[in-house]
């Protein structure tokens, strides 16, 4: 067993976190080795280095909580500019919204709209999502860690999505880390994890242990690699919150262990001597809300005949992919869309708990790719009412009530799926409040910090952050 002091739990999440958080004294000075290897000489030239870490589904409303454990998370704040609400793309989801703070397009252009790539069984049966697929037949858009291997520099990524394969990243410790990459050996050769802990990463494991171990690939890329950008995703905030909903006892300790581990990167740039030229950004893809109604769009379908049980197979030519509070209607029989469009919005419509249905057209106003460019994008968009959630199963009833738990996927007009915001460190002004701003100007922001370009983002950088022109 590695020397965390969050090893694997066999208690159930809510207890997970509560341990992890008394433990947060404990975890940055002693009990992880600290001291790392001297630079391996391929590491950035002496000019910017940015640290991108997000804090998955951290509500921006968390900040004005008293109670909010983070005091790494304040300390930078401080220190440096943060916006009092940053609003995600449609849809308020994990991978889409990653993929907009490193490319500064919205789903319309990138075509991610769900956690990996939805795919259609050719026999009809339900869709899937393959988050194990190639960048390049993933994202459709020009990302900040290419733009910055054009001029020679180089990133690195931990638990980074929508990257995989992706030319560009020079070191990577991913989602589901490779036992025999370069990082990943580098953690066994420290006695921090070991190979059998990695093969099995995502099985019978905590969310709290896993983000322990991204956390110290980040301290290794940052410290013997020394990229120009260095991408971490932080998960258990996500995992917590889905379970037991925002704000509550168990999302505050996820809250606090993510800020524990936020200090481990900060110290490592200290102890590597690069602090001075680092700019920290700390980001959030979405917020969370409650809700305690679950709706099943696909038991709609088996309702009107356009699905069908065979022996407790479903299939048909029409499916619902469930987005928390959005889902995505797919008509996969092209010669059927003008009969049953029509057909589908008046069903859709009727359904207490769903806010509105949106034509594609419609849904093109709000980020949603055009049909005709990708088949990621659905024939109609369907966004829940407050309190309410779908569900991916065909089952009847349509709703089902249960205890309070959390979701995103909400429309991005929503409160309270506004992201969190923070930039602090070498480049960045102090005491700068940014306001209202959209995430499609932190890849904009980070280009100009960096000194590249990224053509296709239009939103405006955010230059009142920062102390010059960038690089």
């Amino acid at each position: 067993m590695p020397p965390f002091c969050t090893a694997r739990f066999t208690a159930a999440p809510f207890a997970a976190a509560v341990l992890g958080s008394l433990l947060l004294p404990l975890c940055p000075a002693q009990t992880i080795p600290s001291a790392m290897p001297a630079n391996d000489g391929k590491a950035a030239h002496a000019g910017p280095i940015v640290v991108l870490i997000t804090i998955d589904g951290f509500p921006a409303r968390a900040l004005a909580d008293p109670r909010l454990p983070m005091p790494t998370l304040r300390m930078l704040e401080a220190q440096g500019a943060h916006a009092e609400a940053m609003q995600p793309i449609n849809p308020t989801v994990t991978w889409p919204n990653h993929t907009a703070l490193i490319t500064g397009v919205n789903a319309a252009t990138h075509h991610v709209m769900a956690n990996g790539l939805i795919r259609f069984p050719a026999d009809g049966t339900a869709p899937v999502v393959e988050p194990w697929v190639p960048k390049a037949e993933l994202v459709h858009a020009e990302t900040l860690y290419e733009a910055l291997a054009k001029q020679g520099m180089t990133t690195g990524q931990v638990d980074w999505v929508a990257i995989y394969g992706a030319a560009g990243v020079q070191w990577q410790f991913g989602e589901k880390p490779e036992p025999d990459g370069p990082i990943a050996k580098e953690l066994i050769a420290a006695h921090l994890v070991t190979r059998e802990q990695i093969a099995g990463f995502s099985e019978d494991s905590s969310a709290a242990w896993r983000d322990q171990v991204w956390t110290e690939a980040a301290v290794d890329i940052l410290t013997r690699h020394t990229p120009n950008l260095l991408l971490l995703h932080l998960l258990e905030t996500d995992s917590l919150q889905h379970e037991y909903g925002p704000l509550t006892p168990a999302a505050f300790a996820a809250y606090a262990y993510a800020d524990a581990c936020i200090r481990r990167v900060v110290d490592a740039a200290r102890e590597a001597g690069v602090l001075d030229r680092t700019t920290f950004v700390l980001a959030s893809d979405h917020g969370f809300a409650s809700y305690t109604h679950t709706l099943r769009p696909n038991a709609v379908l088996l309702q009107q005949g356009l699905l069908q049980n065979e022996h407790g197979t479903v299939h048909g030519n029409v499916w619902v992919k469930a987005e928390g509070g959005a889902a995505e209607v797919f008509i996969r029989d092209p010669a059927q869309k003008a009969s049953l469009l029509p057909r589908l919005r008046s069903a859709f419509s009727a359904v207490p708990g769903i806010e509105a249905v949106y034509s594609n057209a419609e849904a093109q106003q709000i980020g949603i790719p055009l049909l005709a460019a990708t088949d990621q994008a659905p024939d109609l968009y369907l966004a829940a009412r407050p309190d309410y959630a779908f569900g991916d199963d065909a089952a009847l009833p349509v709703e089902q009530d249960g205890a309070p738990r959390g979701q995103h996927g909400y429309l991005n007009t929503d409160p309270d799926m506004n992201a969190l915001l923070i930039l602090s460190g070498a480049q960045v002004r102090a005491g700068v409040n940014l306001g209202r701003i959209t995430n499609l100007q932190v890849a904009p922001t980070l280009a100009q910090i960096l000194g590249v370009a990224l053509p296709a983002a239009k939103a405006a950088p955010l230059g009142q952050a920062l102390k010059t022109g960038g690089r």
